[in-house]
């Protein structure tokens, strides 16, 4: 869930707030001016002929009462309130199903660039969560996304969305033009959020694996670029001689660290307890995690996407549970038990409790070498767009600690850790760090 605030269709130096990284702006005016334009674009150029896969929505919103219902309602029960009605013109809202429609149509055939040159501003990673915000975070948009019937079709959508993202012609976005992410301003963020970590001056051929002398450096498609490897110089292996060193398995940033979640919670309340039977997709082996230590962190549009064993050992899971694609609480909701309350401009991150127990998500159990470590489960958590979840290990396979065993599709997303009860661990990062936490590098220590 993301908000903007105010009117303006231009981003002043005094209103930008620095924040390199993040799936949304920092500014929410930003949002609000990438979507006013899209808006516009379809609004002057009149209805287009809808994609297959958007005739095919339309189907189901206008064939199935209760969807229609939801999608109908929904833009209804957005509140009279500000920011909402800052826009007497309606050119930077989505205003019903069919308009919605048509903006998804517009903005469907192209990749993310790192800034809308046109604009001057950076929007980046999630257009379709920037189009479904205000009315997802409605009671009937809060069911829609929640509706089974619905998921199955934003993953026909979003598996038609990636196909595209796979494609030779995604790859325009990756040049060294003005929007470009080899551009001045892009490469410049690239590389600020890489080295950051472990305050380093690496170029992008010593961070990850390319080739400078080809066309985007090699990279065949937006996706190819997005699971770009890391050259293993530049991410070391955390003590890959001690089994009591947890190896961190995301490039990310520290979101909470629990102790003690209960095997069955709330998670859906405000204050999003872990819910391990939840999260863990009901899986025989979450009873293990009963009372977990439970650590989450977050990777943004910029960081390095693939996954990293924290431990050397056995898989004993590994698999993807399909689930929600832009559900968000309603506690984080203006309208939650029908009370207004102020904006939260915290953006997707601020659910990422929930999301834990409901998104699209990878599982990856290890039994590790060493029994004072135990059991470790890796919960790879989609969030909107990024719903591809690609697990690269399998069952009963033997790993390394930092060695690869997937990744996430089309940008960033969020992950936890869970150590089962009476597993001693200390030297976590500080919530609240600035810089990522290095992918393979020290994440905590078993006692």
């Amino acid at each position: 869930m993301v908000h903007q605030y105010g009117d303006h269709t231009t981003i002043p130096d005094q209103h930008r707030v620095d924040k390199p990284g993040a799936w949304f702006p920092a500014d929410h005016r930003v949002h609000r001016e990438w979507l006013r334009r899209k808006v516009s674009h379809v609004d002057d150029h009149g209805d287009k002929e809808l994609i297959p896969v958007l005739r095919e929505f339309q189907q189901l919103i206008e064939e199935n009462p209760r969807i229609y219902m939801y999608f109908t309602e929904m833009w209804d029960e957005i509140p009279n309130k500000p920011p909402y009605v800052n826009d007497p013109t309606g050119k930077s809202q989505i205003r019903d199903y069919p308009h919605m429609l048509q903006v998804l149509n517009h903005v469907f055939g192209t990749a993310p660039e790192w800034t809308d040159a046109a604009a001057s501003v950076g929007m980046v990673g999630v257009p379709m969560a920037a189009i479904f915000d205000y009315a997802m975070g409605t009671p009937s948009g809060h069911a829609a996304f929640l509706d089974p019937d619905v998921n199955k079709m934003l993953k026909k959508i979003l598996n038609e969305w990636g196909t595209y993202l796979k494609s030779p012609e995604s790859a325009e976005v990756l040049g060294d033009h003005q929007a470009g992410w080899f551009g001045e301003v892009g490469y410049k963020d690239l590389m600020e959020v890489a080295n950051a970590p472990n305050e380093t001056t690496f170029k992008f051929k010593e961070m990850y694996k390319c080739d400078p002398s080809k066309k985007h450096h090699g990279f065949k498609s937006w996706d190819d670029f997005f699971t770009r490897q890391v050259q293993e110089s530049a991410r070391p292996v955390a003590s890959p001689d001690n089994n009591k060193v947890i190896a961190n398995p995301c490039e990310s940033k520290v979101y909470n660290i629990v102790r003690n979640a209960k095997l069955r919670d709330k998670f859906w309340v405000k204050g999003q307890p872990y819910s391990v039977y939840d999260m863990l997709a009901n899986d025989p082996l979450a009873v293990e995690f009963e009372n977990a230590t439970v650590y989450q962190a977050f990777l943004s549009a910029l960081s390095y996407h693939r996954w990293h064993s924290p431990v050397s050992g056995t898989v004993r899971r590994a698999f993807v549970r399909d689930g929600t694609y832009f559900s968000e609480p309603l506690f984080e909701s203006t309208t939650a038990a029908g009370v207004s309350t102020n904006i939260d401009t915290s953006g997707i991150k601020v659910a990422q409790g929930y999301l834990s127990a409901l998104a699209t998500r990878a599982i990856i159990i290890f039994e590790a070498d060493d029994p004072k470590v135990g059991l470790v489960a890796f919960v790879g958590i989609g969030m909107d767009e990024v719903s591809t979840c690609e697990v690269t290990v399998g069952e009963g396979q033997r790993v390394r600690k930092g060695d690869e065993i997937g990744m996430f599709h089309f940008g960033g997303s969020s992950f936890c850790l869970l150590f089962q009860e009476g597993v001693r661990l200390g030297e976590f990062p500080e919530i609240g760090r600035r810089a990522n936490v290095p992918v393979r590098g020290k994440l905590a220590v078993v006692e």
